[in-house]
């Protein structure tokens, strides 16, 4: 990196990309240069509680260096990029700033489709390039004490595991109509599987690759948007060498919101409820263990995952999720997607 001031270039100002942009400015304040390349240039500053500030014009308020010409905006040589627009985009970005010589961070999912990303991968590795894909679940408290009790053999061996995560679309982002929003359009990538992606990037990391997937699901409820809103699915996985029916139900309509992973065992059952931020162990004839992480703020998570990309940058050490990571949760999302599509069982 430089030895001057850090730049750091954003390509994407919504929801995310001012989420990462507040806390990159706590996080450095004047010690680094923040440019941002952007095509609807809007000021309008989005709190951390999805709504509109009318009075801070986002811009002057984080002295963002703006630039309508990508070529213009990397001539000012970014040390990082941080790569927050619409998923359809993702691998496009990725590729302009990997050329450059940028490290990046690039919003999950990695993409909506495979194309592409055999190519960045080469570049990546070509160039030494840092990558991280914004999996922000994976630095949540109570997923890492879960992952921990699986690992530690808690309840036996394994038999089977049930994940959910459902809220309410238009709840989302209360600055934008939903119906404009990427998660609700399947040109800008959008989708519950895509949009929701985290769990299958959890269970991945449990689990590994899933051997085949099956699905049902699509665009069921009344909501104005043509991509899927429910989808349940099955995955073949395997956990120390023996075979595990992982099933996930995703959607959204629940009001209120759920998000949750129960673990059934041979001797009780773990259960990470990332609603009310509690990890709870169940065996017969016990009391319940319960861990509560109740004063535990959503924003840590984006705290803690810029804090370990930086670090990596500094050290050129490889994240905790790779490329390769973001390509696997990814190709889980589109052999689902398929198997909605086809009513076939899809393998991996």
């Amino acid at each position: 990196m430089s030895k001057n001031k850090m730049k750091i270039l954003f390509i994407g100002l919504g929801g995310i990309g001012q989420r990462h942009l507040r806390n990159i400015y706590a996080k450095f304040g004047g010690d680094a240069t923040l440019l941002a390349y952007r095509v609807r240039n809007l000021k309008q500053a989005i709190t951390p509680t999805l709504t509109i500030d009318e009075n801070v014009d986002l811009i002057e308020k984080y002295s963002v260096d703006i630039f309508t010409d990508m070529d213009n905006a990397l001539s000012q040589l970014p040390d990082v990029a941080f790569i927050c627009n619409p998923s359809s985009l993702h691998i496009t970005s990725c590729l302009t700033v990997a050329k450059a010589g940028c490290d990046f961070f690039v919003e999950k999912p990695l993409s909506n489709s495979l194309d592409g990303i055999e190519e960045l991968v080469s570049i990546c590795q070509s160039k030494g390039l840092i990558s991280f894909v914004g999996y922000q679940l994976r630095f949540h408290p109570c997923y890492r004490l879960f992952k921990e009790l699986i690992a530690k053999g808690t309840v036996g061996k394994l038999l089977s595991i049930h994940a959910e995560v459902g809220e309410y679309l238009p709840d989302w982002h209360k600055y934008e109509d939903y119906r404009q929003m990427y998660a609700s359009r399947s040109d800008l990538g959008g989708g519950v599987v895509l949009s929701q992606i985290h769990e299958l990037d959890y269970l991945y990391d449990l689990f590994g690759v899933p051997s085949r997937v099956v699905a049902l699901g699509g665009h069921l409820s009344n909501l104005e948007i043509d991509v899927e809103d429910v989808a349940d699915i099955l995955m073949d996985m395997t956990f120390n060498g023996g075979r595990l029916p992982v099933s996930v139900h995703m959607d959204y309509i629940q009001k209120p919101p759920s998000r949750n992973c129960k673990v059934i065992g041979e001797s009780g059952k773990i259960t990470m409820d990332l609603t009310e931020l509690k990890v709870i162990v169940e065996k017969p004839g016990k009391e319940k263990d319960i861990h509560d992480f109740g004063g535990f703020e959503r924003n840590e998570l984006f705290v803690r995952e810029i804090d370990h990309f930086f670090e990596c940058v500094a050290s050129r050490k490889q994240p905790v999720v790779t490329l390769m990571d973001g390509t696997n949760s990814l190709r889980m999302a589109l052999a689902i997607k398929k198997s909605m599509e086809t009513g076939k069982i899809i393998g991996l």
